[in-house]
């Protein structure tokens, strides 16, 4: 009960519901994502007691986790990899004149999920936070090589870009003083860089900025023309539909987010697969199934609330979401871990607390405000990106009071924006540059316990079982790797045999096709160069020009014209 002694206070009361309400409005604009909203609103919360710093950054988080999926539904722009489930159903819905009861049967499953991850949360914790007291720096070191192998080979995109980037994030994260001796590692001679890079304007550089500049080449904020919403509340028909597969999804969504790198993606496509196949009408998948769009929604939901789970009890962010909340956690001199329940029992039920809070916050805000919040997606991009990338370097600046953060986060913008334009996921690299002191320091605390010997790693029980799970995973991705380079180069095979079985046909009837009547050959093979400029050969007919039948003779042209040259046979694949 003390954690609802602090999440009702007047204060916390207020700061959660500001959570809600601001991470919903920031987190509708098209092309932010919950992480880039997260970490452009992380300053407003440096001025606020550590508690309700926290909660108010946990309403934000679940705020932009439901804007995020407004213009998912109306304009088909996912903010983020599991918001791409969300277009699937939500968008033919919409088209179907029944917006409304997409984004009504979206809140209420976003409830119901993250009410159900809360209260496995509220039990589950405690436990969690128990056992991870007894293990020491090898499980440490070895659960934090877990959580970065798996996000990288689970996450969204390329799986060797996935781990580049990572390993770019635990580059970046090395540079400043020496955790253990204080030497300067890849400062430069730059006072500045000696303390190291602060997260904020690493996130704000590299979500907020590099979305915004993305999104300006691209084109990706439109404004929203005129959209019939219709009522918001799901039918009884569709929450008929509905009711089970938001049961399944909010459990399948719980477990789902305790694993590392499972978050809202995997647990959405798990979720819709999972009904799809489950469902009588799995043909209307795709085309508005409204239990499809509350599949993904409620688990989604469900695994965003569970991840707060190895987050406060293990100290390790299983997304790039929670990692920005990991690192706002950092700044309020907070650590999170096994301790924190015992060294900060009102941060720790107090977060847990006003979950539910901003629960329902969010459910009653949002059912009646969704006519208002979709106004705001009438506004123009040009005219609001301006104004966000102003206020995020204004809200950098005054972490530190000092222009160089604001020079990073520029740098880390345009960083941000090529790594999009190249394909690259973001996630890994804040997960990278997060985790990778974690590392280094329990690695270097397993090395001094066992004076140097790596067979501390695999004589404990724990620790061997996570190095397992690595090489388990590893394993797989190579031989799906190979599988997938053997099956291109025998599709690739197949079609060199398909054309050479058919070179000698068709070269002879291209041969016979080319010759005149006189034996002389015609501008195919005796003017290669013609063909080229377009000029005749010498001595050659003059070139018929584009458009004009091969049979019909020119004024100037021989008597009897050239066959026309037939066509090569179709690709393989065309003819199957």
């Amino acid at each position: 009960m003390s954690g609802f002694e602090v999440a009702l206070s007047p204060v916390n009361l207020l700061f959660v519901a500001i959570g809600v309400l601001v991470g919903t409005i920031v987190g509708l604009l098209p092309g932010l994502g919950p992480t880039a909203s997260l970490a452009l609103l992380l300053p407003l919360t440096f001025s606020l007691e550590p508690a309700t710093a926290i909660i108010m950054l946990a309403g934000i988080y679940y705020g932009t986790m439901y804007g995020g999926r407004i213009p998912a539904i109306l304009l088909r722009l996912p903010g983020d990899s599991s918001s791409v489930m969300t277009t699937l159903d939500g968008y033919p819905m919409t088209q179907q004149g029944r917006a409304g009861p997409a984004l009504g049967i979206t809140a209420i499953g976003s409830f119901l999920g993250g009410t159900v991850a809360i209260i496995g949360l509220t039990f589950l914790a405690p436990v969690v936070a128990n056992f991870a007291s007894s293990i020491g720096a090898p499980e440490m070191f070895a659960l934090t090589v877990v959580g970065v192998m798996m996000i990288s080979l689970l996450g969204s995109g390329s799986t060797w870009k996935a781990i580049a980037i990572a390993g770019l994030g635990i580059l970046v994260s090395v540079v400043g003083l020496d955790p253990i001796d204080g030497t300067q590692r890849l400062t430069f001679g730059s006072i500045e860089l000696s303390g190291g890079i602060d997260i904020v304007p690493i996130a704000v550089g590299l979500f907020g900025l590099g979305e915004i500049f993305h999104s300006m080449e691209t084109g990706a904020h439109e404004a929203l023309k005129s959209t019939k919403l219709g009522r918001i509340l799901p039918t009884r028909v569709d929450w008929l539909r509905s009711r089970f597969a938001i049961l399944r999804s909010s459990i399948l969504g719980f477990f789902v987010g305790l694993m590392p790198g499972g978050g809202g993606t995997i647990s959405s496509v798990l979720a819709y697969g999972m009904e799809k196949r489950i469902s009588k009408r799995p043909k209307k998948f795709g085309k508005g199934a409204v239990e499809g769009l509350a599949a993904t929604e409620t688990a989604d939901n469900a695994s965003s609330n569970s991840a707060f789970i190895p987050l406060l009890t293990l100290g390790i962010p299983p997304n790039a979401v929670l990692a920005v909340i990991y690192g706002a956690l950092l700044l309020q001199n907070i650590t999170p871990g096994p301790e924190l329940i015992n060294e900060e029992p009102d941060v720790f039920w107090g977060v847990i607390a006003s979950m539910y809070i901003g629960n329902v916050l969010l459910l009653i805000l949002n059912l009646p405000l969704i006519a208002a919040f979709v106004q705001i997606l009438r506004i123009p991009g040009y005219v609001l990106n301006p104004i966000i990338v102003v206020v995020a370097l204004l809200g950098v600046y005054s972490v530190n009071n000092t222009m160089f953060d604001v020079y990073v986060a520029i740098v880390f913008g345009v960083l941000g924006y090529l790594l999009k334009k190249w394909r690259f996921d973001l996630g890994p690299f804040i997960l990278g540059f997060i985790l990778g002191p974690i590392m280094e320091v329990q690695f270097r605390r397993a090395m001094l316990m066992s004076d140097g010997s790596l067979g501390i790693f695999v004589e404990r029980p724990v620790s061997l079982a996570m190095f397992i799970v690595v090489a388990i995973a590893i394993s797989f991705t190579v031989i799906n790797f190979l599988r997938s380079r053997r099956t291109g180069r025998q599709t690739a095979g197949s079609r060199v045999m398909h054309a050479v079985t058919h070179s000698d046909e068709y070269a002879e009837e291209v041969r016979e096709d080319s010759l005149l009547d006189d034996g002389s050959e015609t501008e195919l093979e005796a003017g290669t160069d013609s063909a080229a400029t377009g000029e005749p050969a010498a001595g050659g007919p003059e070139r018929i020009p584009s458009g004009t039948g091969a049979s019909e003779a020119r004024p100037d042209s021989p008597e009897k014209p050239t066959t026309a040259v037939r066509k090569a046979p179709p690709p393989l694949d065309q003819q199957q």
